[in-house]
C-alpha cells in the first residue's frame, strides 16, 4: 500500500508510487515541504484558497465534520489536477484521505465501473463499451469537464533532418496500421504521398515510444489524428474497418510518461506523443513538431494559446466522472467535487493545463448541480 502523507495540518493525500508522473511528484514534494514548515517549496508564495467558515457538502454536512476516504483512479494526464485539488481541499476537510492513482483512463474506468473507485479521471470521454460496463454494474455517474489539454507530437533534441510540421496524413503514415514493420523514416513516404502529403521524409533510422492502449492519450490520438484518415483507407481497400481505429503494433508502448520521455529524449530520430502539460514540463528534453490537420494546411505549434483557442489540431477535453452511488454513500466525495468545480478548478491552470472558458466552466458547474441532485 502506498504511504500516507500528512500535509499542512492533518489532511492525508495518498498518491500511488506505481504510476506517479513527474508533475505529481513535484506536487508531492511541495506537500512534504509544507508539512515540514520549510520555505523552499515550489509555491508562488500565496496561501491556498480557504473559506472564512466551514463549507457545506453536497449532503448538507459541514466539511469540518468530514472524515473517511475519496478514491480516485484513471488518467495520468488528469492525475496532477486531482492531486492539486486534494492539496487545496485539505484546508477545508483536514480529516479526509484522498487516494489518487494514475494507471490510465481505460484502467481507471475498469475500476470505476466495477464500483471500486469513487471518481475516475479521464483524458477522453467514456466509451460506449465502458458505459455498458457501468450500466451492467449499476454504476450511474456525473460527467464533468475540468480542463483542456493538447497532445504534443515529439522527438529528441538530438534529431536533425526531420520535417518541422506533420499533417494528419503524415501522422497516419508514421503511426497508423500500414506503418507496421517500417523502421526507417523514408519508408513512410509512399503512404504519405498517396494521401496527398508533400512532406519529404529522410533516410534515417526510426523508433517510436508512445502511450499504450490503456491510456486515454492513446485513444485521443487515434480518434483525432488517425481514425479519419484510416476510414479513407478502408474505403479504398487498404486496411480493414477494425484497423481504422488503431495504431501500428510494433512500438514501445507504455502508460508511464517517464519511460516515453526517456526513450524519446535518448534516441535521435525518435517519435511519440504525450500530453502537452507533460511536454511543457520537460523543458529542452523534447522537441515538438508543429501539426496541421490537412496536407499543406496551416502548421500550428502547441502552446496554451493555440490549444485554448482550438487552433492546435490535437486538442482535447479532460474529465472527471463521479459515481452517484459514492456520492450518496460518502459525503466526502460530494465535498471534494464541490471544491473541485469551485475554488479548486484553478488547479488546472496552476499545474500547466488550459483552463475552461467561462461558458464551459459554467456548463460544468450546472452539470454538477443537476447531477448531484
Amino acid at each position: 500500500m502506498p504511504p500516507v502523507r500528512d500535509i499542512q495540518g492533518g489532511t492525508h493525500v495518498r498518491i500511488s508510487n506505481r504510476w506517479r508522473s513527474p508533475l505529481a511528484g513535484l506536487l508531492l514534494l511541495s506537500l512534504v515541504a509544507a508539512a515540514c514548515g520549510g520555505d523552499d517549496s515550489d509555491d508562488t508564495g500565496s496561501e491556498p484558497t480557504t473559506s472564512s467558515g466551514s463549507e457545506t457538502t453536497a449532503g448538507g454536512a459541514s466539511t469540518d465534520d468530514l472524515s473517511g476516504e475519496v478514491n480516485i483512479s484513471g488518467s495520468s494526464t488528469v492525475e496532477p489536477i486531482s492531486i492539486r485539488v486534494a492539496e487545496l481541499f485539505e484546508e477545508e476537510a483536514p480529516d479526509v484521505v484522498v487516494n489518487v492513482d494514475g494507471p490510465g483512463t481505460g484502467d481507471g474506468f475498469q475500476l470505476f465501473c466495477a464500483g471500486e473507485t469513487d471518481i475516475s479521471d479521464a483524458s477522453r470521454a467514456i466509451s460506449d463499451e465502458e458505459i455498458a460496463d457501468c450500466e451492467a454494474s449499476g454504476i450511474e455517474y456525473v460527467e464533468l469537464e475540468v480542463a483542456i489539454d493538447g497532445m504534443a507530437v515529439v522527438t529528441s533534441p538530438q534529431t536533425s533532418g526531420l520535417p518541422e510540421c506533420m499533417s494528419f496524413a503524415d501522422l497516419y503514415a508514421i503511426a497508423g496500421p500500414e506503418a507496421e514493420g517500417v523502421d526507417n523514416w523514408s519508408g513512410f513516404q509512399p503512404v504519405a504521398t498517396e494521401l496527398g502529403s508533400t512532406t519529404q521524409f529522410p533516410d534515417a533510422p526510426f523508433s517510436m515510444t508512445a502511450p499504450g492502449a490503456e491510456s486515454g492519450t492513446y485513444d485521443s490520438f487515434i480518434e483525432i489524428a488517425l481514425e479519419g484518415v484510416g476510414e479513407t483507407r478502408v474505403e479504398v481497400g487498404k486496411i480493414t474497418e477494425d484497423a481504422a481505429a488503431s495504431t501500428r503494433k510494433d512500438y514501445t508502448a507504455s502508460a508511464d510518461d517517464n519511460l516515453i520521455v526517456q526513450n524519446i529524449e535518448g534516441t535521435a530520430n525518435s517519435f511519440g506523443w504525450v500530453g502537452y502539460a507533460y511536454f511543457a514540463e520537460q523543458g529542452d528534453r523534447l522537441t515538438a513538431f508543429q501539426v496541421s490537420e490537412e496536407p499543406g494546411g496551416a502548421c500550428v505549434e502547441p502552446t496554451p494559446v493555440t490549444i485554448a483557442g482550438g487552433e492546435y489540431p490535437l486538442s482535447r477535453s479532460l474529465y472527471i466522472y463521479v459515481s452517484k452511488t459514492a456520492l450518496e454513500d460518502n459525503p466526502a466525495v460530494g465535498a471534494y467535487v464541490d471544491f473541485y468545480v469551485g475554488d479548486g478548478i484553478a488547479a488546472a491552470d496552476e499545474v500547466g493545463y488550459v483552463a475552461l472558458a467561462e461558458d464551459d466552466l459554467q456548463a460544468t458547474r450546472d452539470a454538477w448541480e443537476q447531477g448531484k441532485g
